[in-house]
């Protein structure tokens, strides 16, 4: 019997939670989480089918692959149009010889989405992608600031994921990070809330120089406000963005999983102008103060906003020889690498979204399912 491609009813987690734990992980996030998978998968009037946004390969009867996507509306320098990121990809081991990945990136790659994006892609499958000439990205890049009072605490965090290096070279790490003396005094109008008029006066300015994910009220609200698990934070600001959250940090001990600090990780940095851009940061690093957090990181495409966070003291990590190495999962923590390869698909002209000084793509570590638990 030849396969059968699908898409998932919403009575039908129970069967794809199945299927992850068996052929992913049984503690995947979403076999822990169905809350967090229905978030995801189930968000309603941007899939064109009545279920999940999510495809199943079978034979007979027999689930032998899956294939996640995320509707979302696509802006490209002001006009919109439908459009797909792809997660949750899992292919029985039997089964991934032969043309079934295509065939399963076919039940997405389709109208009326005029852009497909896996955003988080293992560097293995990235051939499967090249073949259907698909453009395959550099590493999303990433920012990262240690604040003043936590070198000692960045240094521990560094030794922990890396117990081969000498304790001075992981300080050295920690201290080229470390966030200069800022006395800028933030306005008292920071807010945390997306104000009324983001429509109609941000979002449309910053839409009209941007490529990405439309980040208008809609999006914004559903995605951080909705999000069944972590609790975002905006900072609102003469007209800027910045949405960010505090994680703690866990390690592994002989007894399990243990508090051990804690992190603030950046998702949206929307600034109004570069001095709003300085506006916005301060207001971050003060609360990360507050929040007694060792410091923050920040994930983005998007030239001139990279340019802003550079000069307000959040580098990029690829400015220190050891900067890779800097740990970037902290549930638990880990020393695995932080490098996010991604691909897409674009029907029509646009420009390339690659790691440059006037790159026009705005995409974070938010998009997709990538800012979730692991």
């Amino acid at each position: 019997m030849s396969v059968e491609f699908r898409y998932a009813n919403f009575d039908e987690y129970p069967r794809i939670s199945r299927f992850l734990a068996e052929y992913w992980a049984a503690d995947h996030i979403y076999v822990r989480e169905p809350k967090l998978f229905d978030w995801t998968y189930g968000r309603k009037g941007l899939w064109d089918h009545d279920g999940y946004s999510f495809a199943l390969a079978e034979e007979n009867g027999e689930t032998i692959g899956i294939l996640g996507s995320i509707p979302f509306q696509m802006n490209q320098f002001g006009q919109t149009s439908p459009a797909l990121w792809l997660a949750g990809y899992m292919i029985k081991p039997d089964y991934r010889r032969g043309s079934l990945a295509v065939q399963l990136l076919n039940t997405m790659r389709r109208d009326p989405y005029q852009a497909t994006i896996a955003f988080g892609i293992n560097p293995k499958t990235a051939p499967i992608y090249q073949v259907l000439r698909w453009h395959v990205l550099e590493n999303i890049p990433r920012h990262f600031v240690t604040m003043p009072q936590a070198v000692d605490r960045v240094t521990e965090l560094i030794h922990l994921t890396h117990t081969d290096w000498t304790r001075e070279r992981a300080r050295a790490l920690a201290s080229a990070f470390t966030l200069p003396v800022i006395n800028k005094k933030i306005a008292a109008a920071a807010i945390n809330d997306l104000p009324d008029e983001w429509d109609q006066v941000s979002w449309a300015r910053i839409a009209r120089t941007t490529i990405g994910a439309a980040r208008n009220s809609d999006y914004l609200n559903w995605r951080y406000r909705q999000h069944p698990i972590f609790d975002y934070r905006f900072i609102a600001l003469n007209g800027g963005l910045l949405v960010w959250r505090l994680e703690t940090i866990r390690r592994k001990t002989e007894t399990g999983e243990e508090p051990f600090d804690r992190i603030g990780r950046a998702v949206e940095f929307l600034p109004a102008s570069r001095e709003n851009a300085s506006e916005l940061l301060a207001a971050l690093f003060q609360q990360l103060a507050e929040a007694d957090a060792v410091g923050a990181d920040f994930y983005g495409y998007h030239g001139e906003t990279r340019h802003w966070l550079n000069e307000n003291g959040m580098l990029p990590v690829e400015s220190h020889t050891d900067g890779l190495a800097i740990p970037a999962r902290f549930q638990p923590l880990d020393g695995k690498s932080a490098a996010i390869m991604s691909s897409m698909f674009i029907a029509g002209d646009a420009p390339a979204c690659f790691d440059s000084a006037d790159c026009k793509w705005y995409w974070t570590k938010s998009d997709g399912d990538q800012d979730r638990p692991n």
